[in-house]
């Protein structure tokens, strides 16, 4: 082996030639010392008769503890969690740790704060979300342990989930099916510029406690607007409410530059609904029964129900063990992290823009199940490419992160489409908490690949084929109104009456808000 030699005043200064892969390094001191230096030990030499990198000499080894100075290569992060608290060698599992925790915050945070949403209101919790994202997020870059980390870290993690989780249903709630597709896309887009920017600014910023404080500060600003958002219609009806809602009705009406009261809340009731509000408003009948609370087990309330919620959550469950099975891998790949962090949110936005076309055009299952589909037959193709071609096995799973990412950007709309206003959010919590199941396993199921090349490839492959081809039997809700009831999310799919003309309950919300572009 050939040896490569470089002086420096310090080990620092020679650590970034330092490859484990290649063996120890050897090091020569100004005494005459020589070292053999790995990751988690040092070797001494004894007596050595010349400075080569291959010597049959003999050796004195020790481990290193805590109780030695660790050095670390500072090329491309100046200062994190590892080098503060050395989580290294016997001590490494506290860092990979880290991200786990976090995504079994996010799974728990998707579920209580989705069930919370559904209880007290999309507004309140995006104000108490918003709020406690800034808090922890500047409170972790002063934690002064690593235990203290990791709790207040995994409570940022159960907020940012459940934040996320309310805006795509806030969002959906406020407007209307002509537009849904393009606004949920948008909350999709938002967050992969968030993902570059992430990228950009760990670039610039290499130390992690600064770092952690401009990503928090950057969310301040929605603090001071957060407070001023309507509820969303569609909860205030669900709640019973309607003199609220037909006060936000009008001042949307306002707002779109029409005369206040061209929208009633009636309208967006179905015709049953609006039939009894007037009963109960003339005296002939008696209000409705008291509002009945509602858990996770309503989604399986029916067999119909049953099988609706464990495709959709088979769905969530693959589109994120795909995406990050693929992202994880792309890093075996080699080149700068912070290049590739970037391009890894770069390559969804063509994604996105095609898988909205394709909602808007086919439908949202005749999108989903073929990403599904496309994704496992290019997991497979990745598998019979020789391996000399790494051209074509690059271009596929390229072309395999394509297609789950237009799976895993329709499945947040999908969702709120197929339950009902009553438990919209908690379908969505439910579904985001499979979501970060997938996004846990998926380490994991990287690491499979010491066992062999393609084995993570071959798990993401079948799941995608099997759940893709389930996907195909759930409801078509393209042009769909949203539902409001657990009957009316499990008539989506049935043939409907055609002498039974009824007013599409968002008709009247789409014209005034289409009217002001």
């Amino acid at each position: 082996m050939s040896l490569d030699t470089s002086k420096g005043a310090s080990l620092e200064e020679v650590l970034p030639f330092f490859k484990p892969a290649n063996g120890p390094m050897v090091v020569r001191t100004a005494e005459g010392k020589q070292w053999e230096l790995s990751t988690c030990q040092r070797t001494q030499r004894i007596n050595p008769t010349d400075f080569t990198y291959e010597q049959l000499v003999n050796r004195t080894t020790e481990k290193c503890d805590r109780n030695y100075h660790y050095v670390y290569d500072h090329s491309e992060v100046y200062q994190s969690i590892v080098t503060d608290w050395d989580l290294v060698c016997d001590r490494e599992w506290l860092a990979k740790l880290c991200q786990p925790t976090f995504m079994i915050g996010v799974l728990v945070g998707a579920l209580v704060f989705g069930d919370i949403a559904d209880r007290v209101g999309r507004q309140r919790i995006l104000m108490i979300t918003s709020l406690c994202q800034f808090v922890f997020g500047v409170s972790v870059a002063f934690t002064g342990n690593y235990y203290l980390f990791m709790f207040i870290r995994f409570l940022l993690a159960m907020v940012s989930s459940g934040y996320l989780v309310v805006v795509f249903v806030y969002v959906t709630e406020f407007t209307g099916s002509k537009v849904r597709t393009w606004t949920s896309m948008h909350v999709h887009a938002a967050f992969a510029t968030g993902v570059m920017m992430v990228a950009i600014m760990g670039y610039l910023v290499r130390t992690w406690r600064s770092y952690q404080i401009i990503l928090s500060t950057c969310t301040s600003p929605f603090l001071f607007f957060c407070w001023k958002f309507p509820e969303t219609p569609f909860y205030l009806m669900a709640k019973g409410r309607l003199q609220e809602t037909q006060v936000l009705l009008d001042s949307i009406a306002r707002f779109n530059g029409l005369e206040p009261g061209r929208l009633r809340a009636g309208n967006l009731l179905e015709p049953e609904e609006a039939l009894l509000e007037k009963e109960v408003a003339a005296g002939v009948a008696q209000p409705a029964e008291p509002e009945k609370k509602l858990s996770i087990l309503d989604l399986f309330g029916t067999w119909r129900m049953a099988w609706r919620t464990v495709t959709v959550g088979a769905v969530w469950f693959i589109s994120s063990l795909g995406y990050y099975v693929f992202s994880l891998g792309s890093v075996n790949l080699g080149g700068n992290q912070y290049i590739n962090l970037f391009l890894a949110g770069a390559v969804e936005f063509p994604s996105y823009l095609i898988g909205c076309y394709a909602m808007d055009r086919v439908g949202r299952k005749r999108t989903c199940a073929p990403a599904l589909l496309l994704t496992g037959m290019a997991c497979m193709l990745i598998i019979v490419v020789p391996n000399d071609i790494e051209v074509l096995a690059i271009f596929l799973s390229m072309t395999g992160k394509f297609a789950i990412a237009i799976a895993f950007g329709l499945i947040y709309l999908y969702t709120c489409e197929l339950y009902p206003t009553i438990i919209r959010s908690l379908a969505v919590g439910s579904g985001s908490m499979m979501c970060r199941v997938g996004s846990v396993v998926a380490p994991f199921c990287v690491y499979l690949a010491d066992i062999w090349q393609f084995l993570p490839q071959l798990i993401v492959g079948i799941l995608a084929f099997i759940i893709g081809v389930l996907t195909l039997w759930l409801p078509e809700t393209l042009g769909e109104p949203l539902t409001s009831t657990m009957e009316e999310a499990e008539a989506l799919g049935r043939k409907k009456n055609p002498e039974v003309g009824k007013k599409d309950p968002e008709e009247g919300m789409e014209m005034n808000l289409n009217q002001s572009n």
